[in-house]
């Protein structure tokens, strides 16, 4: 088997407010989004990362660390979020005026 079809084109993400470092990956087909961002290596590079949960999507869509990545997937590393989406709509309506 040709090597293009034993190995998967993946790229690694992670968006912060002042940069959006990215890795290009070669993973071997059945590799775990784990696997991959582990070998990227933006968890020892952002090392907050290290100190809270992992928690990872790829396009958008959230995804356990155990799934088994398709060619060209994009993993984007989840941040936490600094406050409550329903949180943050009740203080958009008690700001807005009646």
């Amino acid at each position: 088997m040709p090597d293009e079809l034993q190995t998967l084109r993946i790229t690694v993400v992670y968006a912060l407010p002042t940069q959006q470092p990215s890795v290009e990956l070669r993973m071997p087909a059945g590799a775990t989004v784990l696997a991959a961002v582990e070998r990227s290596g933006l968890r020892e590079r952002f090392t907050e990362l290290l100190q809270q949960p992992l928690n990872c999507a790829i396009y958008s869509r959230v995804v356990p660390l155990s799934t088994v990545l398709g060619d060209g997937d994009r993993v984007e590393i989840l941040r936490p979020l600094l406050i409550d989406p329903k949180e943050s709509r009740r203080q958009a309506a008690r700001r807005t005026p009646k």
